[in-house]
């Protein structure tokens, strides 16, 4: 079946009867429900154009949504990046500090290694300068000893050579220290 338009209202003519409608009173239903049918019309257009405005309204929304959606999720992931990057540059710090500090305790123990190496040279120079002492004090008694023996006959003393190597408690030299005594 057909829709029945206003147009096809206006434009409908009847065959006349003999004991028919009063003609008057058919046109004048006919023009109302022309009216009608006219204004429903004009409501039914409207509705339609609010809801292809709604329409277009709800798919705005709907792609602001998404928008919001999308800035919500890269905002996310951009926070994670953030603090992942910060717990790698705190770790970096973290080596970084954890490396000079060892540099610098090793720097420290090289000091203290050094330091220990000096005062045992230090040690060692001073037993050696005491052994050396001895033995110049020892050869130097030794030739009190002898010029005191040799004084007795009234004569100077002979000029008198001793070896240092000699004396039994002077350590072994590789050079011989001559004294001559008068």
């Amino acid at each position: 079946m057909e829709k029945i338009t206003p147009v096809d209202i206006q434009h409908k003519s009847f065959k006349k009867a003999l004991q028919g409608y009063d003609r008057a009173d058919v046109d004048k239903f006919l023009d109302e429900i022309i009216e009608t049918l006219e204004d429903e019309a004009q409501q039914r257009a409207a509705l339609e154009a609010e809801i292809a405005d709604l329409k277009e309204r709800i798919s705005h929304f709907k792609a602001m949504e998404e928008s919001l959606q999308n800035t919500l999720v890269l905002a996310q992931r951009t926070a994670d990046e953030v603090k992942a990057s910060a717990h790698k540059e705190a770790d970096l710090i973290r080596e970084q500090a954890r490396l000079a500090g060892e540099r610098e305790i090793a720097g420290y123990n090289d000091r203290i290694a050094e330091v220990r190496r000096e005062q045992q040279r230090a040690v060692e120079a001073a037993e050696k300068a005491r052994s050396e002492l001895r033995s110049l004090l020892m050869t130097h008694l030794a030739l009190l000893e002898r010029s005191d023996g040799s004084q007795g006959n009234g004569e100077p003393p002979s000029p008198t050579t001793v070896d240092s190597n000699a004396i039994e408690e002077s350590p072994p030299k590789t050079e011989t220290t001559r004294i001559t005594v008068y």
